[in-house]
């Protein structure tokens, strides 16, 4: 029962989502028209066959009928050909549409999303399970409508024809059902195991490949191997049970019609002898009886393919039907003090990260956020960023909700360096320029490089701005990708600064060139640091320290100095009195 129930809401999404999606409607008529008159082609051809063979019994061969069934031969080829691309055209159109569809929605689904999922899981819902939906589209749906109508056709010629053996053909489509239905219920299953099974796979794949240098650092290629091995032997059993019912439904299928065209080939043949049926009539009957074998035989695979688009579809609705990131809002943002408000936040229930965190941070001062590791410290940044919403208590701008601001205006006045600063694959102009609406000029970019102290080692590079950086960045140093992140920021010339960890990875050297950089940077902006290193925010405007998602201590470094022990304790053990 509940199967039945789960089967009947798949196939409400399904169709729900085909309404859904952009169908090139007057190509779709036409290929429809063009399919339906190729199948009138073909069912006129048995007919012609008919009258061809009688002439021939007659020692009266008519030539007009030769030309006509060639001509209808030709037609049926071209109509073909044309619809086939038609049928092409309008599912790479709509799987076009529907991957547009769940790419805009991707990018704006919470960063909460990405937390509970893999990045390889989503690829597979945006490559293959749209895939399956072209090939129900392109490959299998006309053919399926035009095999109906090619079966309905064929069946009302030969009532026609002969209506005795027309009944003993029809005997054969209630045994025929009786075996597809029960397994195409067992096959949905199925498909949608294997599409589940394939995206764990590639997320897997992605989360492997996206991390290869941990993976071959700590020489975890064979239990990593292993893994991948696990569920390609998952993959493999589930396409062999999927293959099971295959040769379960097409064999009997062929089973069934051969036994069939066997019956009428003998009492046919009988009829003939007796002159009761003509030989004309007779290749005529077994012509349309092909005609309904072949499309029933196509229906067997058709079903397979439709599950398995249903399947797909289901995980494709719950992307669609997730909500995005609250975008719309007020744009208008006064310099103002931005303050948290007893905030509490959990990215799980009953696990408190931040707990009544109160603090503002003033036009153009700097706060620095101080204490021991997982005291919730980057997860402050996440708040302003919007990557989450407090579960109690609120971020304000002045006195607005950050939340009642328009997303997009929101983030444009954040600049974000953090310690890795990673880097998109592409040139060094793409990453400094990366994000704005506006494509600077190279003068513009080459201001910023050199504010951000990058520019020398760029012009040392051999193909300078146009030099490429490897994914993630990872043929820059961790100095050189900081200091384009900074070049990046000051081109975005945001108001307010984060900057999480931004100098805790680098060498002596390196961390000259990017204090440098920061410090014009934080020129007459508002800036919020995260730093494990004291002596880098020694001079904030205000020092908040954070314990266990507390603040248990705000104040100058001298105030805290006095008044915390464990602040006291952080900066005589890093050599600070």
């Amino acid at each position: 029962m509940d199967s039945t129930v789960q089967t009947k809401g798949s196939m409400k999404e399904f169709f729900a989502l085909l309404q859904q999606l952009k169908w090139p409607k007057g190509k779709t008529v036409l290929a429809l028209f063009l399919a339906l008159l190729s199948t009138g082609a073909s069912l006129a051809v048995p007919l012609v066959t008919k009258q061809l063979v009688d002439s021939l019994t007659t020692a009266s061969f008519n030539w007009q009928t030769a030309i006509f069934l060639f001509a209808v031969f030709i037609l049926q080829a071209v109509l073909g050909g044309v619809s086939y691309y038609l049928l092409a055209f309008i599912g790479e159109t709509i799987v076009a549409d529907l991957r547009g569809k769940l790419w805009s929605k991707i990018l704006r689904l919470p960063v909460s999303y990405y937390d509970d999922n893999e990045t390889g899981e989503t690829m597979s819902r945006i490559t293959q399970d749209t895939t399956m939906l072209k090939q129900l589209v392109s490959d299998h749906l006309v053919s399926f409508i035009t095999g109906i109508i090619s079966i309905i056709g064929a069946v009302a010629i030969l009532f026609v024809l002969d209506w005795k053996m027309t009944l003993i053909m029809l005997v054969s489509i209630p045994i025929s059902m009786a075996i597809i239905f029960p397994l195409g219920r067992i096959m949905h299953k199925i498909a949608r195991a294997t599409q589940g099974e394939m995206a764990k796979f590639s997320g897997h794949l992605g989360r492997v490949l996206g991390d290869i240098r941990l993976v071959k650092a700590y020489r975890a290629e064979k239990s990593e191997g292993e893994k991948g091995e696990q569920a390609i032997r998952s993959l493999f059993t589930f396409g062999l049970k999927e293959a099971k019912i295959q040769a379960i439904i097409s064999p009997v299928m062929t089973l069934v019609m051969m036994s069939i065209l066997v019956v009428i080939l003998g009492y046919g043949g009988a009829q003939v002898a007796k002159g009761d049926l003509t030989a004309g009539t007779l290749v005529a009957i077994i012509f349309l009886m092909f005609q309904i074998i072949i499309p029933f035989a196509q229906m067997a695979q058709v079903f397979t393919i439709f599950q398995k688009a249903v399947g797909a579809t289901e995980r494709i609705q719950q992307i669609l039907r997730m909500d995005s990131e609250r975008a719309e809002g007020t744009s208008v943002i006064d310099k103002s003090i931005l303050e948290f408000r007893a905030v509490d936040f959990a990215y799980e229930s009953g696990k408190q990260v931040l707990q009544n965190i109160t603090f503002q941070a003033r036009p153009g001062s700097v706060t620095a956020f101080v204490g021991p590791s997982g005291g919730g410290k980057t997860t402050i940044f996440s708040l302003i960023e919007r990557f989450y919403v407090p579960t109690e208590g609120g971020v304000f701008i002045g006195d607005a909700p950050i939340e009642a601001i328009a997303l997009g205006d929101w983030r444009k006045r954040i600049g974000y360096v953090s310690q890795e600063s990673p880097l998109l694959s592409g040139t060094i102009v793409d990453n400094i320029a990366y994000g704005l609406e506006r494509r600077p000029s190279l003068d513009e970019i080459r201001g910023a490089a050199e504010a951000a102290n990058a520019l020398q080692f760029i012009d040392e590079m051999e193909d300078g701005f146009d030099t490429l950086v490897g994914e993630r960045g990872m043929k820059l140093s961790g100095g050189q990708r900081q200091r384009i992140a900074i070049a990046r920021a000051l081109l975005h010339d945001p108001e307010i600064l984060l900057l999480d960890e931004a100098t805790s990875n680098l060498d002596s050297g390196s961390e000259t060139h990017v204090q440098e950089a920061l410090q014009r940077l934080m020129e007459g902006r508002t800036t919020l640091i995260i730093a494990h290193r004291l002596s880098t925010v020694i001079d904030a405007d205000q020092l908040i320290f954070l314990e266990a998602g507390r603040i248990t201590g705000i104040g100058t470094h001298s105030e805290l100095m006095h008044s915390h022990a464990m602040y006291k304790e952080f900066a005589e053990g890093q050599g600070l009195s």
